[in-house]
C-alpha cells in the first residue's frame, strides 16, 4: 500500500533526466550586500582584464573559483539564460582554466569553488599548508602544481574574454531593470 501511494508523487520525476552541474559560492564572497552572481561577475571581470589583476595568488584562486561558479549557473540563471554566446564563452573558460590548473576531468563544480576558496583563504592568511590541504586530490590530483600554477597564472585568453561579455551583460541586465522601473523613461520630456 505505502509503494502505491509514493509512485504518483514521483512518475512526473522520472523523466526529467539528471540534474545538471551546480555550485554556489561562500558566504564570504558577499561584501557589502552585493548579490553573489553579481559580485563573482564583477570580481573575476576585474581580476582577468586588468593588468596585475591576477598577480597576487589570493585574488587569482578566488577568480578562478568564480569562473567555475559562474560557468554553471549563468546557463540556469533567468537574467542571463538569453545570452547563448556568454554561456558558450564561460564553458570555455570553465575547460581552459581545468587544464590550467590540472583539475580532475569529472570534478564536482562545488568541489573546484571549496578548494580553490579554500585556497584563497589560505594564502591571505600566509598558510602554504592549509593552501595544500585545501585541495582534494580527487579534484587536484596534482595539489602542489596547482598551487604552482594559480602563483604564477599566465594568461587565461578564453577566461579573460568570458568575463568581460558577463560584465557586459551584467550590466545589461542592470540596465534593463534601471527602465522597467522608471517605466522606460528616461527622465526628459519632448
Amino acid at each position: 500500500m505505502r509503494w502505491t501511494i509514493a509512485i504518483p508523487v514521483l512518475l512526473p520525476l522520472i523523466g526529467c533526466g539528471p540534474l545538471p552541474p551546480s555550485a554556489s559560492l561562500p558566504r564570504d564572497l558577499v561584501q557589502g550586500g552585493t548579490e553573489p552572481t553579481r559580485g563573482a561577475i564583477i570580481s573575476s571581470a576585474f581580476a582577468f582584464n586588468n593588468p596585475g589583476g591576477l598577480s597576487d595568488p589570493a585574488v587569482a584562486a578566488r577568480a578562478l573559483a568564480n569562473v567555475e561558479f559562474l560557468a554553471v549557473s549563468l546557463p540556469y540563471d533567468v537574467r542571463y539564460s538569453f545570452a547563448p554566446i556568454m554561456q558558450i564563452q564561460m564553458a570555455a573558460a570553465r575547460d581552459e582554466l581545468h587544464a590550467a590548473l590540472g583539475i580532475a576531468p569529472d570534478a564536482s563544480p562545488q568541489a573546484v569553488v571549496d578548494g580553490l576558496y579554500g585556497v584563497s583563504r589560505a594564502l591571505e592568511n600566509l598558510d602554504a599548508a592549509a593552501a595544500e590541504r585545501a585541495l582534494s586530490p580527487a579534484v587536484f590530483p596534482d595539489r602542489l602544481g596547482t598551487l604552482r600554477r594559480i602563483a604564477a597564472l599566465g594568461p587565461l585568453p578564453r577566461t579573460a574574454e568570458a568575463t568581460a561579455t558577463a560584465e557586459r551583460e551584467q550590466l545589461r541586465v542592470q540596465q534593463e531593470n534601471v527602465t522597467s522601473y522608471s517605466g522606460g523613461d528616461s527622465g526628459g520630456r519632448p
